[in-house]
């Protein structure tokens, strides 16, 4: 059988940093090319970037992105790398697609190319494209209606943009039908929480459905509140794992490939769902026979819950530098969340790129002070104390403010204090709020809302916990000192904001609480259903009456990292005005 050294490129793309990204690009073909490479791959939109979001429809970025296809083809021809096939995402526009109503304008299309010598072999669009969750794809592209095929060393070669791998029918069966001897699906695909294991699943089942041997290729990096993990995967066509890539981590994934043979006669004509097929030859004859060196092997898999943090590591680490920040800063309260969001600062830019400000009011408690204090000193970054009672005392004087307005006061001179730093030093600010607090409306705007990125704002507080102590124990194992004290993780969680005050004075325990919400909000189940699962009706009625009213807070909070499959912001659109209350029959 004929024999192809694969060569999958897990890279990080910033959306519009066209010349970035082709410089990456370069550096990873030299790279295999360096190691005996037949045929490279790259993510979904790599040349640009993913998601480009209206990007996609300004005729300017459209074309500076198929310029700089040309010019990357030429240039690694320039370099003597001109032989070898490599296949880039970019964004492209239909030259057919005539301008109707409802069409995106300019007929911008999600498409990757194969670059040989020194020009553009081959191009082909996204066929099926989603519109779900953070998916906005028809409201950018228009579909792709082929079935890309190139011979290369004697092997037919399929190949296919992310979801067409996701939905049933289209470039799959296909695939089958015209023989081809492999499938290479290029994809961005954003993280979710276990998602690693549908995915597999997913490649199993279309490399069976193709009857060949399949190829998964996906990005890393952050895009905004996006975060992507790689998890690149090459499954026999029985299903077998052939090689699985690391898990947030940029790279080359080699794997030696003996495939079918080609069949003397290129597959053509229309196969299912109208796709008709687009073959080109590269290199008709098979390599001479080599020793495999890259029998591929199985990374690694991170366990759930450092799978989590890892993310949310990788996405504020993506923000931060991507948008041009070198430094952040944030409240310290000895509370949990800003606890977790300060090791996590850390660990993503390094303590001394961190810096914390203790922000005690008339109400702090001394262990909020000794707390913060003490994970300053465990992590090593940047602490300051500014106490706000005098500004606290001297807004009070001028309004008279009481109950919950003196309260949210606090709060907001908090935020403002942060602003005015971030302002006078350049730091990005980090809202710490949380999952659960987001969805209950238990924040306070333009106080502890403040910020450009929130690190935790889809983590639910029960795994803020599980966060915390997953990060304490990963530091003991190693012989170092836990970065959170523990006494921000044993203590009952509060805003400190009037005497004895805890979380559970406003809201239901978050062992409870959470799993309401996880129905509501991820699982947009409706009250009786909930309440069917085994919660108390006067409960629900109360959590979701919560969550509805909060709406118009959460659409003010900056972004933040999502890792679950309904993150507040494009995968739940809800109205702010919306007089519908769950339990109403509207009649």
């Amino acid at each position: 059988m004929p024999q192809l050294r694969l060569a999958l490129n897990q890279i990080d793309s910033c959306v519009g940093d066209i010349a970035g990204n082709s410089e990456t690009i370069v550096h990873w073909t030299r790279h295999a090319a360096d190691q005996g490479a037949h045929l490279v791959a790259f993510p979904e939109m790599a040349l640009t970037g993913y998601p480009v979001e209206d990007l996609a429809l300004r005729p300017s970025f459209v074309e500076a992105s198929r310029t700089a296809l040309r010019a990357l083809a030429g240039r690694l021809a320039d370099e003597g790398l001109g032989e070898l096939p490599v296949i880039v995402g970019y964004l492209d526009r239909c030259e057919r697609e005539r301008p109707r109503y409802g069409r995106p304008a300019g007929a911008p299309q999600n498409a990757a190319a194969v670059l040989h010598r020194g020009g553009v072999a081959l191009s082909f669009s996204k066929h099926h494209l989603p519109n779900y969750g953070v998916f906005d794809e028809f409201r950018y592209f228009v579909p792709g209606d082929t079935l890309p095929v190139v011979r290369v060393h004697g092997v037919d070669v399929a190949l296919a943009i992310c979801e067409d791998l996701w939905q049933e029918g289209g470039r799959v069966p296909a695939t089958r039908s015209a023989g081809a001897g492999l499938l290479i699906s290029v994809n961005a695909s954003p993280y979710e929480r276990d998602k690693d294991d549908t995915r597999l699943e997913l490649v199993r089942r279309r490399a069976r459905e193709a009857g060949c041997t399949t190829a998964y290729l996906a990005m890393i990096g952050g895009q905004d509140d996006l975060v992507f993990d790689g998890d690149s995967i090459v499954v026999g066509e029985d299903g077998a794992v052939i090689a699985r890539a690391p898990q947030f981590a940029e790279g080359c994934v080699l794997v030696d490939l003996e495939l079918p043979a080609a069949a003397p006669e290129p597959p053509a004509g229309v196969l299912d769902d109208g796709l008709r097929v687009e073959h080109v030859v590269l290199s008709p004859d098979p390599l001479a026979a080599y020793p495999p060196q890259t029998l591929g092997g199985e990374a690694e898999r991170l366990a759930d819950i450092e799978e989590i943090y890892t993310a949310l590591v990788v996405g504020l680490r993506a923000y931060v530098a991507k948008n041009g920040f070198r430094s952040v800063v944030l409240g310290l309260s000895g509370g949990i969340d800003s606890a977790l969001v300060a090791a996590l600062a850390c660990d993503a830019l390094g303590a001394a790129h961190v810096h914390a400000v203790a922000m005690p009011s008339r109400y702090s408690s001394e262990h909020s002070l000794t707390d913060a204090a003490e994970l300053a000193r465990r992590t090593g970054l940047s602490f300051r104390t500014v106490p706000i009672a005098p500004m606290f005392d001297a807004y009070m004087d001028a309004l008279g403010l009481t109950g919950l307005a003196e309260e949210n006061l606090q709060s907001r001179l908090r935020g403002t204090t942060l602003m005015a730093i971030s302002n006078q030093e350049g730091h990005l600010v980090l809202a710490p709020g949380n999952k659960s607090e987001l969805a209950c409306g238990y924040s306070t705007l333009y106080g502890d809302s403040v910020g450009g990125y929130g690190p935790i704002k889809d983590v639910y507080k029960s795994v803020v916990f599980e966060l915390a102590r997953w990060r304490n124990q990963a530091a003991a194992d190693r012989g170092r000192t836990p970065p959170i004290p523990e006494n921000s993780i044993s203590k009952p969680p509060s805003a400190e904001l009037r005497p004895g005050q805890v979380d559970t004075d406003a809201l239901p325990g978050y062992d409870v609480l959470d799993r309401i919400l996880a129905l509501y909000v991820d699982g947009d189940l409706g009250r009786e259903d909930i309440v069917a699962e085994g919660f108390d009706e006067k409960l629900v009625t109360r959590v979701l009456r919560m969550v509805d009213r909060a709406e118009y807070k959460r659409r003010q909070y900056p972004p933040g990292t999502k890792i679950s499959a309904k993150g507040f912001g494009k995968d739940r659109r809800l109205p702010v005005t919306n007089h519908w209350r769950e339990g109403d029959r509207g009649d």
